[in-house]
């Protein structure tokens, strides 16, 4: 398999109402060559799961703006004033989840646990259409699992069977999601040779990459 790919050979996985994983933090390690992909390609009724949705001008805050997303579970929209204008409309379905909880729900699709249990939102508006279990005297949340068709990552240094270096901001989601798709994609910021890589350094496992574009 053929994981360097450009970015014509990606149009076939990019489809309408797909689920799509995005890495980063506020736009910094979003994989912004894939997300103008998206955008040419005019997919539509998408979900997002995000960290945030970033700021209008970049990552996943240009999908929302463009009116693409259907529905985004993310931890923070504040930086994106469209995002809570389309919420607030009824043209786009937000679900927020606290960071802590949203990157260990991710984690559990990844790994394919039953769901995440947390005190986080008990007694509060979170709390409501969740199930609640009770561990020695306390309640706790359970929070389901999640999981995308496609996650887009950006690696800081990638090489050509997909190990994946992070450095920075580009951390961010980015190894947790690339663990939780059906289909990986990775945007590499510098592109080397497989086996350049200091083995001790890598923390996504080209094993689980499907895509590399450059």
């Amino acid at each position: 398999m053929n994981k360097l790919v450009s970015k014509d050979d990606l149009k076939p996985l990019l489809k309408d109402g797909s689920v799509i994983m995005v890495g980063g933090f506020l736009g910094c390690g979003t994989p912004e060559t894939i997300i103008d992909l998206i955008i040419e390609m005019g997919i539509k009724d998408l979900t997002i799961i995000g960290n945030d949705t970033s700021y209008e001008d970049k990552g996943i805050g240009r999908l929302i703006v463009n009116r693409q997303v259907k529905k985004v579970i993310t931890s923070h929209i504040g930086t994106n004033p469209v995002t809570g204008e389309l919420m607030n409309s009824g043209e786009l379905e937000v679900e927020l989840s606290p960071q802590g909880t949203l990157i260990e729900r991710i984690r559990a699709g990844g790994f394919g646990l039953g769901g995440v249990l947390t005190p986080t939102g008990v007694g509060t508006l979170v709390e409501e259409g969740k199930e609640i279990i009770k561990v020695k005297d306390k309640e706790y949340l359970l929070e389901m699992p999640l999981r995308a068709d496609i996650a887009i990552v950006r690696g800081s240094v990638v090489d050509k069977f997909g190990n994946t270096i992070y450095k920075g901001t580009t951390r961010n989601f980015n190894p947790m999601i690339a663990m939780a798709a059906d289909t990986v994609i990775v945007e590499a910021e510098e592109l080397v040779e497989t086996g350049e890589l200091d083995k001790d350094s890598i923390i996504t496992p080209g094993v689980v990459v499907d895509y590399i574009i450059n």
